[in-house]
Order: structure tokens, then C-alpha cells, then sequence
């Protein structure tokens, strides 16, 4: 059977893997360079886009900002899967919030912006402090905003404004203001529907950012009524796209009360822990949907913690020294901030996680690695 996956970063490189034993091949379309690849040598191969959707049996994206071309010619393939719906969505929070609305999953109270007017009436309506976000082309913390107070309002809407003007007929921009909702946390759901609409969901996962990146992910820790209302919400959104394949979800927990901020059509970022927490990894079960294989088990195997590897070309070879560590690479030059791989540690309990990241936060510099220390505390003592 043979997969083609639109984006040849490092997602497709994990599912390319993940199929190998499943007799499964995997390749590749590098929408940058108009080639089709091999994900795991970045050996190209001879095939065009039409050829490589003529021999594959199944299509799949890694991200969510796929050229219009190229997400229309794939859909009407009738290979493509979640399908150009719900690609569309994850990549236009326009689109998002439309169908948190309509799914009636909460969400922050929330304007779409498409002039000055708007703006103003959002900052009324909602109140500062907002949070402005583009709708298109933002991911990993870029093409944002924070409004605190009035004098901030005409620098940002110049920004604001350039964005907007950017846009074309066929392809409009907007922007959406949030309510800047006090949160205790992120945490973030990964799930896998099958083509005949059966679920299996991953245990919901803890999630620390900096600077709008993801940087330390720990799954194992949560309670009954968090994940049932998570859960809930996956079932809503994946039913309402009819969509296959695994769906991430990020969320902000207040006080015991789930808001959806992100919807990722695709495996993500804070699923990784999954190579070695769970039974099935969310990249074998995403490829296991798209081929209307049965999908694995998603129970977790014991707690386990994930850790990006932002902009570093190696990490120190003592690492993997520390008991449960397993390391991942992507196979990039590293550039700063860039995502370079990540660091999978497992344990028996959170407490014995807790001491396995503590001895990592020996190693491993805080300023590279920022909260693996304070998350080892708070794992040891409680």
C-alpha cells in the first residue's frame, strides 16, 4: 500500500516510520519545492503530484496550510483524508470558530475582524485585555497580538491592517479577537476517528509554551471529569467533519471547565509522548485510519513526558543515560527556535517521572529546556 503525505517535514517523517511495519509506504509532497520525497532520506524522487496521487491508495496532510491548488486536486481524488473540510478548517480560525459554534463546543468569547469598525466594536464588546489573532498563516505563536490598554490600539492596528490588506478575493484575510481568559493551564486531547466514525482517544496531555512554542508535555496525570469533557468535544468536532484520522484538540482549563483554543487536523506536536507512553502511537493509528486498517490501543502505558528540542543540532550524550529516555530526531539544520526533535521520557509513576526529569534538568540547560526542573517538583511533591 503505498500513502502520500502533503507537507515533508517532521510529522511525515514520524508517520513514514510508524508505517514501515505495517508494509506500508510512505512519500511525501514538499509543497515548497513542488517535489514528491522520501520523508526519511529527503531523497527525491521522479514522480509529479498527478503521478504520486495516481499510485497512492490513501492522501494525508501534515499541516494545515496546503495551497489551494494542490488541497482541490487531492480532495477530488477521493483519497484524501481528514478530506479538504476539515484541512481548511485547522488552517482558517474564521473557519474554526464557525464550527465550534455550530458544534456548540465552548470556546473564548470571540469577534471576526475585517476592518477598523470591527476592531473598535470588538474591543467594546469584549473589553480589554484582548487577544488578536490572524485567521490565516499564524502556528507556533506568530501572527499574534496582545491589546492591554487604548494607547496600544492604533500601533496594533496598523499591523492589524497590513495583514488584512494582504488578502486577495479568492483568498481573503481576517482576524479574530478573543477575550483574554485567565487559564490554569493547557492541556490538549489527541484522537483518532475511522471512516465508519468509530473514536479511540488518547489520555488528555499537560502542556507548557514559551514564547507561543510548545516546549514540555506530560501525559498521565489527569483526572475522570477533565477527559469526559474532552472526549466530549472530540466526538462533536471529528462527527461534525466526518473526519478519519487523528484530530488534536488544545484547550484552556479553567477552573476545571475546558475552552477550545486550537483545533490541529492532523497528529501534533503535543501527541508525541505517545511513541513510547501508549500502545499505539498517534502516527500508526493516523496511518492506520487513512487505510482503513483497524486502529490501535490508546491507553496510556505509563506516564510519560515530552520534550522539544528547539534549535540545538544535539543534545548531551548523557541524556540517554537517565532511565526511560529515548531520543528523536528530524533530520534538519538547526536554526534558532526551530524544531530539531524531541526527548520521550517515561517512568512507573509521576513521581518516579518527576526524579527521571530532575535528573534531565541536571543535564539539560534551563535556558534550552525551560521548565523541566519546576515540572519535576511539582511531579516529586505531589
Amino acid at each position: 500500500m503505498n500513502i502520500l503525505v502533503l507537507g515533508a517535514g517532521q510529522l511525515a517523517r514520524m508517520m513514514s516510520l510508524s508505517a514501515t511495519h505495517l508494509d506500508i509506504n510512505v512519500l511525501a509532497y514538499d509543497v515548497g519545492s513542488k517535489t514528491v520525497i522520501n520523508p526519511v532520506t529527503f531523497t527525491t524522487t521522479s514522480e509529479s503530484l498527478q503521478q504520486a496521487i495516481a499510485n497512492a491508495d490513501a492522501i494525508t496532510a501534515e499541516f494545515e496550510h496546503i495551497p489551494l491548488d494542490v488541497l482541490t486536486v487531492c480532495q477530488q481524488s477521493g483519497k484524501f483524508y481528514p478530506g479538504a473540510e476539515a484541512i481548511a478548517t485547522g488552517g482558517d480560525r474564521a473557519k474554526e470558530k464557525a464550527l465550534l459554534e455550530k458544534t456548540k463546543v465552548a470556546c473564548a468569547p470571540f469577534k471576526i475582524i475585517t476592518d477598523k469598525p470591527h476592531f473598535l466594536s470588538a474591543i467594546d464588546e469584549l473589553g480589554l485585555p484582548l487577544v488578536v489573532k490572524t485567521c490565516q498563516a499564524g502556528y507556533d505563536g506568530k501572527g499574534q497580538w496582545r491589546v492591554k490598554s487604548e494607547a496600544e490600539i492604533e500601533t496594533i492596528w496598523a499591523e492589524m491592517s497590513a495583514f488584512l490588506q494582504a488578502g486577495t478575493d479568492a483568498q481573503p484575510h481576517s482576524i479574530v479577537a478573543e477575550k483574554m481568559i485567565p487559564f490554569d493551564r493547557e492541556v490538549s486531547i489527541i484522537g483518532v476517528r475511522t471512516k465508519n466514525g468509530d473514536c479511540k482517544i488518547y489520555p488528555l496531555t499537560e502542556n507548557q509554551h514559551t514564547n507561543g512554542v510548545l516546549t514540555l508535555s506530560i501525559a498521565g496525570k489527569e483526572k475522570a471529569n477533565i477527559q469526559a469533557q474532552a472526549e466530549d468535544a472530540f466526538a462533536k468536532l471529528a462527527n461534525a467533519l466526518d473526519y478519519v484520522g487523528v484530530l488534536a484538540i488544545e484547550f484552556f482549563d479553567v477552573d476545571g471547565e475546558l475552552l477550545v483554543n486550537e483545533i490541529a487536523p492532523r497528529v501534533h506536536n503535543s501527541g508525541h509522548w505517545t511513541q513510547q507512553g501508549a500502545h499505539v502511537s498517534q502516527f500508526e493509528n493516523h496511518i492506520r485510519a487513512v487505510a482503513d486498517l483497524p486502529v490501535g490501543d490508546t491507553s496510556l502505558l505509563r506516564p510519560t513526558a515530552m520534550i522539544n528540542v528547539l534549535g540545538q543540532d544535539h543534545i548531551p550524550a548523557q541524556v540517554l543515560a537517565v532511565s526511560g529516555v529515548t531520543s528523536h530526531w528530524y533530520g534538519k539544520s538547526a536554526k534558532p527556535g526551530r524544531k530539531m526533535g524531541h526527548i520521550n521520557v517515561s517512568a512507573g509513576s509521576l513521581h518516579q517521572l518527576g526524579e527521571a526529569l530532575a535528573e534531565l534538568a541536571e543535564i539539560l540547560p534551563e535556558a534550552d529546556y525551560p521548565g523541566v526542573m519546576d515540572t519535576a517538583q511539582q511531579l516529586i511533591l505531589n
